[in-house]
């Protein structure tokens, strides 16, 4: 016996109660932002001290927030809390040596996330871009933030060159945004699978 088809009105229905309960994040949600912002500063601390011995300047915070937006996939206003805890994240004195730049910049970054994540990049049907490119974009807004603001108090405070500082910290924005990019796409189809998402 087959089931009755829904009728428009049902479907509309449904959708609806799917968006309302959705509009705010569940216990799951806050413990799985949680966890992804602590392993991030760990990881800044050991394996990004390590790397960057190395030349390379990983931000696992950013790859944590930006994997945390693209799993959860919050609202707008979700994801600059998300950011701001970020940024709050980054307050921790061994994680930053300039403090309160991280504040808008992350919440800049996890704007960026926040829309981007809603647009469909889908290559040959099956592999989802998405998270290679939010992220890439992503870590480019919060770096560039973040150099911005550091290099123009540089130029207020030593007299810098505000152009030479903003090419220098550009390669390394380049650089941290490809790692994070890479980072993110190869966990985020392990992690779906693992959260059901």
């Amino acid at each position: 016996m087959t089931e009755p088809r829904m009728t428009a009105a049902q479907a509309g229905a449904k959708r609806t109660v799917a968006t309302q309960d959705k509009k705010g994040l569940g216990v799951q949600d806050l413990i799985l932002i949680a966890v992804l912002l602590a392993a991030g500063a760990v990881l800044k601390l050991t394996l990004g001290t390590v790397l960057g011995a190395y030349g390379m300047k990983p931000n696992f915070i950013i790859a944590a927030y930006c994997l945390a937006i693209i799993l959860i996939r919050p609202t707008i206003g979700q994801s600059l809390v998300i950011g701001l805890l970020a940024g709050l994240v980054c307050q921790i004195p061994m994680l930053n040596a300039t403090p309160l730049l991280n504040i808008p910049s992350e919440v800049l970054g996890a704007l960026a996330c926040g829309l981007l994540i809603r647009v469909p990049m889908r290559i040959g049907g099956k592999l989802d871009a998405n998270p290679l490119v939010t992220t890439f974009l992503s870590t480019c807004v919060s770096g560039l933030t973040f150099a911005a603001l550091s290099s123009y108090i540089n130029v207020v405070s030593t007299g810098a060159d505000f152009g030479a500082a903003m090419v220098a910290y550009g390669a390394i924005v380049l650089g941290t945004a490809t790692f994070n990019a890479i980072f993110v796409q190869v966990l985020t189809v392990p992690l779906r699978k693992v959260l059901k998402r």
